[in-house]
């Protein structure tokens, strides 16, 4: 991956190529970040192995990384033309090209457009139970940006956004061939929507670390926050979320009898949690937002534990 964005880097200044334009797309899907991109993948696979009892197949896994890298890139065009009004007001991301101007809004949905379908195209190569279920994480992807404007937490809606990967996952390898809502509804089990709900604690968490970033900026604009929300409580309220999160996914793995290893993946994932509480508690730009750009190693912790439970 480290090398396709080197390669890209080099094309996007060649002066045989358009720099300028295929330089502000890369930045408007955040290439060059892609943290984002890690913190909905990992707890995905995390899903396709535990639902699969083990390797998922080939195909189902370059669908499912390659659809999470396209639906984040996505997200990132829809996301930025929602909040460019608001964004300009913020220093972190005053900067955007939408924000800034450089790209249109019309360009960044088009570009928002055509990398959904190409993700929509790879869920095409699964069955009707992970189709149907697309259409609802899209609707509640484009919802997200606006969530905002009236959710007190908007960090739970986008929970539900970043976690759909999950039931999709299990719809891919348990459902059947049926075009019903009965067939798309049985195609995830319920350990799938406890692991659904245990994620979203972790989103919270980790975008309510993100929220506090910004959180001067946009008390002056009005936007609605986790971390405005909670106020003094944020860091109890970060600590907590993380703790729900590793207890939910704990329960799961008992129930479906995943070996020790999961379990030990999950107490890397509480350590690097602990750790988390030294970089935010004293609520500095600098310490919230390295604790949340490092967050993906919590979901890979889990996922590496989920994968050698597997092999176990």
């Amino acid at each position: 991956m480290e090398t396709v964005r080197i390669i890209v880097a080099v094309i996007a200044t060649s002066p045989s190529a358009p720099p300028s334009r295929l330089a502000l797309y890369l930045d408007l899907i955040r290439w060059n970040r892609p943290a984002g991109s890690y913190l909905l993948l990992w707890p995905t696979l995390s899903a396709l192995w535990i639902a699969a009892q083990g390797f998922p197949g080939w195909r189902l896994l370059a669908v499912f990384v390659a659809g999470t890298f396209l639906m984040r890139s996505a997200g990132c065009c829809v996301n930025d033309v929602a909040d460019r009004d608001f964004d300009r007001h913020v220093k972190r991301t005053a900067a955007r090209p939408v924000t800034s101007g450089a790209v249109s809004p019309r360009e960044a949905l088009v570009l928002g457009a055509v990398l959904a379908l190409c993700a929509f195209g790879l869920v095409l190569l699964t069955n009707p139970p992970t189709i149907l279920w697309s259409f609802v994480a899209l609707a509640v992807a484009i919802v997200y940006p606006f969530a905002k404007r009236v959710v007190s937490m908007p960090q739970a809606v986008l929970g539900v956004a970043f976690s759909f990967g999950i039931p999709m996952a299990f719809a891919a390898v348990q459902g059947g061939d049926a075009w019903s809502v009965s067939a798309m509804l049985d195609a995830v089990p319920p350990v799938g929507w406890a692991l659904l709900v245990g994620n979203l604690f972790w989103v919270l968490a980790y975008d309510t670390e993100y929220a506090m970033v910004d959180r001067d900026d946009d008390l002056k604009i009005g936007i609605r926050t986790s971390a405005i929300t909670l106020g003094r409580y944020d860091v109890a309220g970060v600590m907590l979320f993380y703790a729900a999160f590793v207890a939910v996914w704990a329960a799961v793995g008992r129930h479906v009898g995943l070996a020790w290893p999961y379990d030990a993946g999950l107490g890397v994932a509480a350590g690097l949690a602990a750790w988390h509480y030294t970089l935010i508690r004293g609520r500095t730009r600098e310490g919230c937002f390295r604790a949340f750009r490092l967050n993906h190693w919590v979901g890979f912790a889990v996922f590496a534990g989920a994968v050698a439970a597997c092999l176990h």
